[in-house]
């Protein structure tokens, strides 16, 4: 039955043609977060300086994602995802012509990486609207969870891609790859049409539309929960992954070689869990699931950081890693469960704005903290500092949530 449940999305042809072309774009996206993150390294060696370009890649999520969303439910949502797509190839192109000619500083390096931030801002919030809107509302489960194991799985491949190309040909190769990967996604763009069209063509103001996405959450009494769950991980577990440079040349002494193997390993432990999901393929049972990150995720950090043994750290990755997808795939599956699809946009943009822009503010912190006392230390104390107060809070609104998540039938 879970076979099969996957096996019915992937045969709605917009969605594999779509997946398909996304899981060969997020290989080139990932091998080019190797190359952005080993050469800010070597360019700088700073912790901080690791937290300042994960900052800039990750923080206009937090500004732009509800207005995004907004703009995700006026419009048509295939046509938003081209164009914050096409932007997001021209910024790779000119950084691999910027890397190739060595005229590559940290500053325009810091430059390029937001204006990235600003182009995947828009292109997140329509893909979260989008998935839904190829195939009929009963594949949902599984496509969502298909797609994060694409993603993660994209994850692995992608560093050790990058790893590779810059081993071979140098940083620009990690860098080239992106800009081919972007073609190929955006001819599938142009292939796949919307098979339920939510969009609304609503009026009103942005700003009275945005607060509606966000009044909708916090009195929903599961979806402000959850989104609190998932601050809690985003801000404490999922730095490490802008902070893994450091870790592998300061603590394992393993170069960029150990970095792309320990990006995989977190990689590999996302999907192996989203796979999971995927041939799981139902909501129930899936609240008590997401809210175990809470545990796996800080885990998984003490492990990687307990000593210098590099094949506890690429455990702790592994582990740490798997944590990230619980949480994000299954606070994504609930609330597409539970959420009016008119309103979908606006709420989901929320997810995305957490997801993707709170780590941006964990990686500045604990990169400036990380180089005053240390990576290891840093990363222990921020996964117990902000896990274990949330894990028993929750503790005790399990059932309500389970109840007004699961049950929820849109």
């Amino acid at each position: 039955m879970a076979f099969s449940n996957v096996a019915e999305a992937w045969k709605q042809r917009n969605f594999a043609i779509y997946m398909s072309g996304a899981g060969i774009a997020l290989i080139g996206m990932w091998a080019q977060r190797i190359a952005v993150a080993w050469l800010t390294w070597e360019l700088t060696h700073s912790a901080t300086w690791l937290g300042l370009m994960a900052f800039a890649d990750l923080f206009p999520t937090i500004v732009l994602t509800p207005f995004a969303g907004v703009i995700a439910d006026r419009v048509d949502r295939r046509k938003l995802s081209l164009i914050s797509q096409f932007a997001a190839f021209l910024q790779a192109v000119i950084l691999t012509v910027l890397v190739y000619t060595n005229l590559i500083n940290i500053w325009s390096l810091f430059v390029l990486t937001f204006l990235l931030g600003i182009a995947m801002a828009y292109a997140t919030a329509a893909r979260l609207a989008m998935v839904p809107n190829l195939m009929e509302a009963k594949h949902v489960p599984s496509a969502l969870a298909s797609d994060a194991a694409i993603y993660n799985s994209a994850r692995v491949v992608g560093p050790m891609v990058a790893a590779g190309l810059i081993t071979v040909i140098g940083i620009t190769g990690g860098f080239l790859v992106n800009c081919l990967t972007y073609v190929i996604f955006l001819v599938c763009l142009l292939k796949i049409r919307l098979v339920r069209n939510e969009s609304r063509g609503r009026t009103g103001g942005i700003w009275s539309q945005t607060l509606e996405g966000v009044r909708y959450a916090a009195r929903h009494p599961g979806i402000g929960p959850m989104l609190i769950v998932l601050t809690a991980l985003a801000m404490s577990v999922k730095p490490f992954l802008d902070l893994l440079p450091g870790l592998a040349d300061d603590v394992f002494n393993s170069g960029v070689n150990g970095f792309a193997q320990l990006a995989a390993a977190g990689g590999a432990g996302a999907v192996v869990c989203a796979i999971w999901l995927a041939l799981r393929g139902r909501v129930d049972g899936l609240t008590s699931i997401t809210l175990s990150a809470l545990v796996v995720g800080p885990l998984g950090i003490i492990l990687m950081c307990f000593s210098d043994i590099f094949w506890l750290g690429m455990l702790g990755s592994f582990i740490a890693g798997s944590s990230i997808t619980l949480t994000g795939t299954g606070v994504q599956t609930l609330m597409q469960h539970s959420v009016d699809g008119d309103i979908r946009g606006r709420v989901l943009s929320l997810y995305g704005m957490l997801h993707r822009g709170v780590p941006a503010l964990g990686a500045l912190l604990m990169g400036i903290v990380g180089d005053l006392v240390g990576l290891q230390m840093t990363l222990i104390g921020g996964a117990l500092l902000f896990c274990v107060p949330v894990l028993i809070w929750v503790f005790f609104c399990t059932r309500n949530l389970r109840e007004s998540l699961e049950g929820s039938v849109e």
